[in-house]
């Protein structure tokens, strides 16, 4: 085109020669070429980027205002001077075809790559959009994301290799089966994180807010982020966990969310009895016993019960080992399991259950075993703590004693000897 050998008609009425006339002429437009291009990605920068700025504030969405933050609008205007490149190279360097072919597959190569950072631009501004939704709040929305984008990458990058070395679908395909190996050696992370990402979503095993423990990494807290490669954990004392993703499928760990989603929070904890305190209640006793509302009417069931069978089996009592008796024990437990019942924080329509674990060198374990109403765990903590105060407090009024590690002094020295 004429247009573009304006400069070599001038050099040439310079008396320069022609070679070198044509190679200022195609630097002369090659600088134009960037003016030009540098002019129309600036107004078309502006245009789109106030255009979208407009069409954000008038819309009641606030995904278009997450594709301003993700410089969507810049991306997508760096598309028109580098179409308006891409036909002009071409034309200025017609009489340089080595050039030409070289420019043009650098022009291909930038625009694969300027739509991958479009499309990322827009997965990005998706991804933030989604994250403010309540039903995608707990959705792992990075990984799904980076899945994509993954695949979008290889596409790109099979496209470079197609454009650079001027290679058949066919054969790249083929030389990739060659080198298979190393490439599953050197990616063999991603693979990984890759498929593990798809089983820990399509299996729903880790969700964003999850509670999870995962002794292997020193992990207790809350899922913040699911992506690819890693699932970060804040735990409780503010520190951050970074677990390899594929250590969900492949480690064993514990997810609490079963029990946030549960009617209840369970409560399993013991306490030591002296097993030396542990003795039958004598007849005398039994009136201040029944002084105690939540056992009244069980002992006095119950010792109308014992009577009955020692009577009918003749026992002679005057030995109070014989035949069946009450403890304090059993009116402990019994008592310590009427009084969970009646706490207001105890959900009735849960397990409940006060037993005996196996004796110990260090005494009887009493366990107790049901649920809090409540599941926040500064609650739970509480409903947990006014319960045991209570029991432990009890433990005197039927004269019990609770197990404690009594301290050896060390042995004295003699110093005669030394």
């Amino acid at each position: 085109m004429k247009i573009f050998n304006w400069a070599y008609t001038l050099f040439k009425s310079l008396d320069f020669n022609d070679e070198l006339a044509l190679y200022l002429n195609l630097f002369v437009n090659i600088i134009v070429l960037i003016v030009v291009a540098y002019i129309l990605d600036y107004i078309f920068k502006k245009v789109f980027i106030i255009f979208l700025a407009i069409v954000a504030a008038k819309t009641k969405s606030s995904f278009d205002d997450f594709l301003v933050a993700n410089k969507t609008a810049k991306y997508i205007a760096h598309l028109v001077p580098l179409l308006f490149i891409y036909k002009t190279v071409p034309v200025i360097l017609s009489k340089f075809t080595y050039w030409e072919d070289f420019f043009e597959k650098g022009v291909k190569i930038y625009i694969i790559l300027l739509s991958l950072w479009i499309t990322r631009s827009i997965f990005n501004a998706l991804k933030d959009y989604l994250k403010q939704q309540p039903r995608f709040s707990d959705k792992p929305i990075d990984s799904y994301i980076q899945v994509i984008m993954l695949f979008l990458w290889i596409f790109g990058i099979t496209s470079f290799i197609l454009i650079i070395f001027d290679t058949s679908k066919t054969t790249l395909l083929t030389t990739f089966g060659s080198i298979s190996a190393l490439i599953i050696l050197v990616f063999r992370d991603t693979i990984l994180g890759f498929v593990a990402s798809i089983s820990v979503s399509v299996n729903d095993m880790v969700r964003i807010g999850d509670w999870i423990t995962m002794d292997k990494f020193g992990a207790d807290g809350d899922v913040i982020e699911i992506n690819l490669a890693t699932v970060k954990v804040r735990n409780f004392d503010n520190t951050t966990t970074t677990i390899p993703t594929y250590s969900l499928i492949s480690d064993s760990f514990r997810n609490w969310r079963g029990m946030l989603n549960s009617d209840g929070r369970r409560i399993k904890r013991h306490i030591l009895i002296k097993s030396n305190s542990v003795k039958f209640i004598q007849p005398e006793e039994i009136e201040k016993y029944k002084k105690i509302q939540h056992i009244s009417s069980y002992i006095t069931h119950r010792q109308s019960d014992i009577d009955k069978y020692n009577l009918a089996n003749a026992i002679d009592k005057s030995t109070i080992v014989n035949g069946r008796n009450l403890t304090n024990l059993g009116l402990f437990r019994k008592y310590i399991n009427e009084y969970i019942i009646s706490h207001p924080g105890i959900n009735k329509d849960m397990l409940i259950m006060v037993r005996y674990l196996q004796v110990t060198d260090k005494g009887i374990p009493l366990e107790i075993y049901c649920f809090s109403k409540d599941k926040e765990w500064l609650n739970y903590e509480h409903i947990m703590a006014d319960i045991f105060d209570h029991v432990i407090a009890s433990v005197p009024y039927f004269g019990l004693e609770v197990f404690e590690m009594v301290s050896t002094p060390p042995a004295k020295i003699d110093t005669e000897i030394l």
